[in-house]
């Protein structure tokens, strides 16, 4: 008796049939036939294409051609390529280690991209931290009936004043001492070959005249390579500035989508509770960064006044460093400080000595007066972890890591008391087995 394969070309399926070998109606035939999208590939009467590997040799192909039979058999108008097969098993070893092995190329590969755009990262977050740390200000304006945009261009345009201040300060001083410098070179070449002299009894024993001179003459080369790579880090420095700049003015006008749009990173159910915590996280950094500012301006102006009174040579580009290195946490005044007194020194011992206790004092005024009223309780960090916040940011990002350590910590802080004990205090008590 010919079975239907036998009494039809195989995949070839009659009118009044279906796949189960099951009357159907014409409807159904032609919802099948309307299914077939232009373009598909039409069932082949024996389950190899025509336009591919031919002649075709059923004895030559062997299991593969049992397979196109099944496979023409499968074919329909409806689905041309077959139905699908079983779902994979993603339980089955192998795909789970191919998981973990991808998981792991991932992570290795997230690191490198990591590592490679540190230095652009980085730039990027501190634009962003000083954006945080200006809102207090521009929010200020925006609740006294500034637009935003105003806002924004006032507090910005602030900052840039200041930084402007400090170049116009700075660049005659180094103009002048360049000169100076240039002028005095001779003087300072008959000093060191006077044996009388301090110069020419430390060039005599060190002999230091002779090894500028070969250094000069053997490795010109090497001078000029330097000299180029000088000038590339400075142009990188002013380029790093640049770019934050940028980014700082346009965290600034963009802040509250920006706000907004890391809030919706957060579930739904978790969203009012992270708006609650973030915000008092950004009003700490915020809070933290103008009182660091104002800070800063304090010991700025006071420096100034004691510099000029006592004739200190370039008291305005000493107070712009003194309020620059003021920024830093802990050793910031402290190095100013120093600088300041060695610059002193120059005029007298006993204006020296006195700008030294001029530091001392006005170190200890900023401790223990003008650091608990402008910070109040925005940071509220014990002095040990102030402390460590500090070395371990300073070791990590250097300048940068010491400037952003301790707000960075405040908000570590803050989720540990807000979060992580609450929940540790909320834990049941493991159940013990009675005895006896």
């Amino acid at each position: 008796m010919a079975t239907r394969h036998e009494s039809a070309p195989l995949g070839d399926v009659p009118a009044d049939e279906g796949r189960s070998g099951q009357p159907t109606s014409n409807g159904v035939q032609a919802e099948r036939a309307s299914a077939v999208r232009p373009g598909q590939p039409r069932p082949s009467s024996n389950g190899h294409h025509p336009l591919l590997g031919q002649p075709h040799d059923h004895a030559l192909e062997g299991p593969v051609a049992i397979a196109e039979t099944v496979a023409a058999a499968i074919s329909t108008p409806a689905e041309p390529l077959g139905p699908q097969g079983r779902r994979f098993n993603w339980r089955s070893p192998f795909f789970v280690g191919a998981t973990a092995a991808a998981g792991v190329a991932l992570t290795v590969g997230a690191i490198e991209l990591f590592l490679i755009a540190a230095q652009t990262l980085l730039l990027i977050t501190l634009g962003l931290f000083l954006a945080i740390g200006l809102e207090p200000a521009v929010s200020w304006l925006i609740n006294h009936r500034f637009p935003r945009w105003t806002a924004v261009l006032s507090v910005f345009g602030g900052m840039l004043l200041l930084l402007a201040g400090f170049i116009a300060s700075a660049i005659p001083p180094l103009i002048d001492q360049g000169g100076k410098l240039v002028q005095k070179a001779p003087e300072y070449l008959q000093e060191a070959n006077d044996s009388s002299s301090l110069a020419g009894q430390l060039n005599a024993r060190f002999h230091i005249q002779d090894n500028i001179h070969q250094l000069l003459n053997s490795s010109g080369t090497g001078l000029a390579s330097g000299i180029i790579s000088f000038g590339e880090a400075v142009f990188s420095v002013f380029s790093s500035i640049l770019i934050v700049l940028v980014l700082t003015a346009y965290f600034m006008s963009d802040l509250p989508r920006v706000r907004a749009g890391l809030y919706r990173l957060f579930p739904a159910p978790r969203r009012p509770r992270a708006i609650l915590l973030g915000d008092q996280i950004l009003v700490k950094v915020g809070g933290y960064v103008l009182g660091n500012v104002v800070i800063s301006l304090i010991s700025a102006l006071s420096t100034f006044i004691w510099l000029t009174v006592f004739g200190v040579p370039y008291p305005l580009l000493l107070a712009v460093l003194v309020a620059l290195l003021d920024l830093i946490p802990v050793v910031g005044s402290a190095v100013a400080g120093v600088l300041v007194a060695l610059a002193a020194f120059t005029v007298s011992v006993p204006t020296g000595i006195a700008t030294i206790g001029f530091f001392i004092a006005y170190k200890f005024l900023e401790d223990y007066v003008l650091s608990p009223k402008v910070f109040g309780k925005v940071l509220k960090l014990p002095a040990l972890l102030t402390v460590i916040a500090i070395l371990v940011g300073g070791s990590l990002l250097g300048l940068v890591g010491a400037l952003v350590a301790l707000p960075i910590a405040a908000a570590f802080s803050l989720l540990v008391d807000e979060v992580l004990f609450p929940r540790l205090d909320r834990a049941k008590p493991a159940r013990t087995a009675e005895i006896g």
